[in-house]
């Protein structure tokens, strides 16, 4: 990233957008990430121009973004130069202070969070006088659990206060963040949420340790793995129209017979037996909706897959013990 006419579009928009990012201070943005809920305490920007300001600490983590220019960034004793795409961290208790060059005066964006140890029901009530926080909590798998949980923690003990963070996701959310921040569109709440989650993200992995940013995924082990599921996803998309093994064998690139057996020894049953209960499923589901109580039983039958009514019928009651008609009439209720 450079400045002046070589400035990518990213750096620009942040020179002129980013002082929206202010606007999500009244919101009390809180999001929960791995057993932790991570509650945005200030957003701000300084513009291009000769600034400083004077040691100082937080009891919070601040991040800044150096969109433009050069500066010096004292924490700890230590100083430490600073251009476009850097990204720098004060963690709490640091003493620190900040100064923006007087012939190439540094743009900062930043934003502070406090990680708090996560409760239920926390992130979405304020403090007295204040609006509640804003916050969400997905519904995730345990390994992304596990993945952020991690993430965190290194985040949390590196030592790290500087990185370059130009080439990665961090410059483009806090970019969106800030359209977002200055003319809120439909979804506006769930959409800063999400992005907030994303900016925690990107700014842990910047800061952490090189083998916790880049995680070990180990394969899916699932019994015939992604193989099986292209061909069992293929018959459910196509089961309403005649199918042969050559079509669904095309759909893996594999023989016929070889895919065949590779169904049979990992779905339990020949790829036949599988196509024909999915048929009689659906069509039991179709005969006890009420809103197809009047459309025919040969419609329902080609619908499924049948061109014969009577070989349907028959396929039927070996398969549910009782016609298409009694099933209907029901209400699709069998009694064992």
């Amino acid at each position: 990233m450079t400045t002046g006419g070589g400035e990518d579009e990213t750096a620009n928009g942040l020179r002129h957008s980013g002082a929206a990012l202010r606007n999500l201070q009244p919101e009390r943005l809180g999001v929960r990430l791995a057993g932790r809920r991570i509650e945005f305490v200030d957003w701000g920007f300084y513009a291009p121009e000769p600034w400083r300001n004077f040691p100082h600490v937080h009891s919070c983590y601040e991040l800044c973004y150096t969109y433009a220019g050069h500066g010096t960034f004292r924490v700890a004793g230590t100083e430490h130069p600073i251009g476009p795409g850097d990204l720098f961290l004060a963690r709490p208790g640091d003493v620190h202070d900040i100064t923006a060059a007087a012939d190439d005066p540094m743009g900062i964006v930043f934003w502070s969070w406090a990680v708090l140890h996560d409760t239920p029901g926390a992130g979405r009530t304020g403090t007295a006088g204040q609006p509640p926080a804003t916050s969400a909590a997905p519904a995730r798998s345990a390994e992304a659990d596990h993945d952020a949980a991690e993430l965190m923690a290194a985040f949390t003990t590196a030592d790290n206060r500087i990185a370059t963070a130009a080439d990665g996701p961090l410059p483009r959310i806090l970019l969106l963040l800030a359209h977002e921040a200055a003319e809120p569109g439909p979804g506006s709440t769930e959409m800063i949420i999400s992005l907030a989650s994303a900016l925690v993200l990107a700014s842990a992995r910047a800061l952490s340790d090189p083998p916790t940013r880049h995680p070990t995924r180990q394969p899916p082990t699932t019994p015939g793995g992604p193989t099986l599921t292209t061909m069992i996803r293929y018959l459910h998309d196509n089961y309403h129209r005649p199918i042969r093994i050559q079509e669904v064998a095309a759909q893996v690139h594999l023989s016929e017979r070889h895919a065949a057996r590779l169904f049979r020894k990992f779905a339990g049953c020949t790829m036949h037996t599988y196509l024909t209960r999915y048929r009689l499923e659906a069509a039991a589901q179709l005969l006890s909706d009420p809103t197809h109580r009047n459309t025919p039983i040969a419609a329902i039958a080609r619908s499924c897959g049948y061109s014969d009514s009577r070989h349907f019928s028959e396929s039927f009651q070996r398969h549910w013990g009782l016609s298409p008609a009694a099933l209907r009439t029901r209400g699709g209720t069998t009694h064992l």
